[in-house]
C-alpha cells in the first residue's frame, strides 16, 4: 500500500476514501468482485479513475484498503471477568468472523495488495491492540498475565494458519484449547 494510503486522511482527502471504500463495497455485493473496475468504482464514488490510481496505484492496491479498514475491530473486547473468559471469547468471535467467507478474502486481499506488508502490520496491530486491552484489564484484576507477543504466537498465529489454510474445525473447543496452552505455558 502506498504511504498515503496508509495515513488516516481529514477534510477533502477523508471524504474520497470514504466514498471510494463504499462504492467498493456497494458494487461488490451488486454485480460481484470480478466485475469491480477502477473506473467502475471512480464512476460510483464521483471520483476520476486518476484519483484512485493516484492515491492508491491499482485495483488490488484499492483492495486492500478496504480490506484493512474492514478487519479493523469495531470495539474492545467485552469483559467476561476472567483472562481466561475474555481470551476464549475474543478468540472464539474473532475465529467465526475471519473464517467466514468474507474474513478469508478481507484477509487475502489485505496481503496481496501491500507487497512491503504495512496492512499486514496494520492487521497484527489490531489484533495485538485487542489483546493488550484483555490483558489490561486483567492485570487490573490481579491475575497474571502472558506477554502479548506470546498470546499472537500461541493463539492468533495457529488460528490464523487454520483460517486460511485448513478452516474446517474452527470449533469453540479448538479455540479455548489454543487459549488453554497460551495460559498454560506460563
Amino acid at each position: 500500500m502506498s504511504p498515503r494510503a496508509s495515513v488516516r486522511p481529514g477534510g477533502r482527502s477523508a471524504r474520497v476514501q470514504q466514498s471510494v471504500h463504499q462504492a467498493v463495497r456497494d458494487l461488490e455485493a451488486e454485480r460481484g468482485r470480478d466485475a469491480l473496475t477502477v473506473p467502475l468504482i471512480a464512476t460510483r464514488a464521483g471520483v476520476t479513475p486518476s484519483t484512485i490510481y493516484r492515491r492508491w496505484g491499482d485495483l488490488r492496491e484499492l483492495l486492500s484498503d478496504v480490506a484493512v479498514e474492514r478487519l479493523r475491530p469495531d470495539a474492545a473486547p467485552a469483559d467476561q471477568g476472567s483472562l481466561r473468559a475474555d481470551l476464549e471469547a475474543w478468540v472464539e468471535q474473532f475465529a467465526e468472523e475471519m473464517s467466514a467467507p468474507a474474513g478469508r478474502t478481507y484477509i487475502r486481499d489485505a496481503l496481496l495488495g501491500d507487497p512491503e506488508q504495512g496492512n499486514a502490520a496494520r492487521c497484527s496491530d489490531y489484533a495485538a491492540e485487542q489483546l493488550t486491552a484483555i490483558s489490561v484489564r486483567a492485570a487490573g484484576r490481579g491475575e497474571a498475565v502472558p506477554g502479548v507477543e506470546a498470546l499472537l504466537d500461541a493463539v492468533v498465529a495457529p488460528l490464523m494458519y487454520r483460517i486460511l489454510f485448513r478452516p474446517s474445525d474452527m470449533s469453540a473447543a479448538y479455540t479455548h484449547g489454543l487459549v488453554a496452552a497460551a495460559l498454560d505455558r506460563r
